[in-house]
């Protein structure tokens, strides 16, 4: 799938040299993002917000904020009540006691969204693609209490030794770690209640934590991404029994890694697009003359000067049968 590159305009051209970006992504942005200028501005000049979301697989939510108190954290609620927004700290918050003993882990609450959306079960069986560092599949773990089973994958051995060390920090006693690519998960026979697929992406929705995207983004990485994402999520469908739920999701706020996946899967499998609770805006319908289904206004956006997340879309589907 390329990369959908539009005109330039007086705009675009003023705002990339303003905030020090490439035209062609300026260009798409005044396009895909709601008040273009107030998105460059946050990410120009504002710190990404720090969240923590508080393991109750180790600790009750009311204790830890107690101790983080005594330790001077000014917290504030988030949608999610395990997840809060750190208003203040003194100690680097990877480096305390309670964050070393797993009983909070670092996580963006739009990444804490895409994991509520799937509706997890205690005895569920889930699918987790595309799984390290482990912050979904812990928080999976958790509001699963730990029991059922949850298969994680990860293609990259070298991420797995971070990956164990997460879970084990955090007690995560019901996930097995499998060093295989998500695409490879059709040739087993296993069908999955809740499969999430945290698509490999882009990441042009962290660029706040990671400005040096700006230099390395490129049209050719946006169109590599999409290819990946489509085998993923049609290798992710067929594995989910009729009745299941896909939640996909990347930090990437380019249609073709987003809209145009969710699109390209409506006509081939026998699923519903079901909206998503939690915040966000509705996500486009028609981006460089592509006109997408109608359904594809239930998934969410969500922008770092809206929602003080990262760029992030997930999308919440269901599996009603089997390919058409």
């Amino acid at each position: 799938m390329s990369c959908i590159i539009l005109p330039k305009s007086d705009k675009s051209q003023e705002l990339a040299i303003k905030y020090n970006f490439k035209e062609w992504m300026i260009a798409r942005y005044l396009t895909i993002v709601p008040e273009t200028e107030k998105f460059l501005d946050y990410i120009h000049n504002k710190v990404m917000n720090q969240y923590i979301r508080i393991n109750t697989l180790k600790i009750d939510i009311e204790t830890l904020k107690q101790k983080l108190l005594e330790k001077d954290f000014r917290l504030e609620k988030t949608l999610l009540p395990e997840v809060f927004l750190i208003k203040e700290a003194k100690y680097p918050i990877g480096a305390t006691l309670e964050y070393l003993s797993g009983y909070y882990y670092i996580q963006d609450l739009s990444s804490c969204l895409a994991v509520e959306s799937l509706d997890i079960k205690e005895n569920d069986m889930v699918l987790d693609i595309a799984s390290s560092p482990g912050g979904k599949t812990s928080f999976i773990a958790q509001k699963m209490n730990n029991k059922g089973i949850i298969l994680a994958l990860e293609s990259e051995r070298k991420r797995l030794r971070k990956m164990m060390f997460n879970l084990s920090r955090c007690g995560v006693i019901n996930t097995v770690l499998w060093n295989m690519k998500g695409e490879k998960i059709v040739n087993y026979d296993f069908k999955f209640e809740k499969v999430l697929l945290d698509a490999p992406c882009s990441c042009d929705g962290i660029m706040q934590k990671d400005p040096f995207r700006k230099n390395t983004y490129t049209k050719e990485s946006i169109k590599f991404c999409s290819i990946r994402q489509s085998q993923l999520i049609e290798s992710a469908l067929n594995v989910i029994k009729p009745g299941g739920l896909l939640v996909y999701s990347t930090c990437s706020i380019a249609p073709e890694e987003n809209e145009f996946i969710i699109d390209s899967i409506i006509n081939k499998f026998d699923i519903t697009i079901e909206s998503i609770d939690y915040g966000g805006v509705n996500s486009i319908l028609k981006f460089g003359g592509k006109v997408m289904d109608k359904s594809i206004k239930f998934t969410k956006r969500f922008y770092p000067h809206i929602h003080n997340t990262a760029g992030f879309f997930i999308a919440k589907i269901r599996v009603n049968n089997i390919k058409k």
